[in-house]
């Protein structure tokens, strides 16, 4: 279960969290969750040079691991790199000191101050941890839904293109589960914000 737009008792239960940027500014802030993954990072990063826009990757450390030439291609490329954790974890099941040797672990490799839980779900004391080390923790508020297999390619189109607004940070995931919404409603969605004026930029 999951909603497109972050829900506002959220924004207000974690206010110490990144929801989104300057409301006042025409400017959105794609992100790209999961990766680097060979089957689908270049597509995005192929894509995202065409149009020459700069995004934010919340990369997985052991993927960054597995694949240091994409890697190294993000950064190459301009793009924002963030911690996602080493192995993806769920911090609603993870202790406090398994999670933060994990981030850790993710660091290593990432070498960032941006973190995005894994899933959205972090205790209040794994947050406060992380900002007491010197993370920004970036959330959303607009979710595409492309990981949903359920999802028809069309409607995580619509999902982006309905809740989008000034300042909005937007999920995508370039992971293997995301390919069929992913190839078909990013390209598209940035045709029509850019149509629409919008600008982009990286967290």
């Amino acid at each position: 279960m999951y909603t497109v737009r972050s829900p506002l008792v959220l924004r207000w239960l974690y206010p110490t969290l990144t929801w989104h940027r300057n409301r006042e500014e025409k400017q959105i802030y794609l992100t790209f969750d999961d990766g680097p993954i060979p089957d689908v990072t270049p597509f995005v990063i192929n894509t995202l040079e065409s149009y020459n826009i700069k995004a934010t990757f919340f990369c997985v450390g052991e993927n960054i691991k597995k694949h240091p030439d994409l890697f190294d291609r993000l950064i190459k490329n301009g793009h924002r790199i963030g911690n996602h954790t080493h192995n993806h974890l769920n911090g609603w099941k993870t202790p406090d000191e398994k999670y933060l040797e994990n981030v850790a672990r993710c660091q290593q490799l990432a070498h960032t101050d941006l973190f995005r839980p894994p899933y959205g779900r972090g205790s209040r004391s794994q947050y406060a941890k992380l900002r007491k080390a010197g993370y920004t923790i970036v959330m959303w508020d607009v979710l595409s839904g492309d990981f949903d297999t359920g999802l028809h390619p069309e409607k995580c189109l619509a999902n982006v293109l309905n809740y989008t607004q000034n300042g909005s940070i937007v999920v995508f995931h370039d992971n293997i589960k995301a390919v069929p919404r992913l190839t078909y409603a990013l390209p598209r969605a940035i045709e029509h914000w850019l149509a629409e004026g919008y600008a982009f930029g990286t967290l």
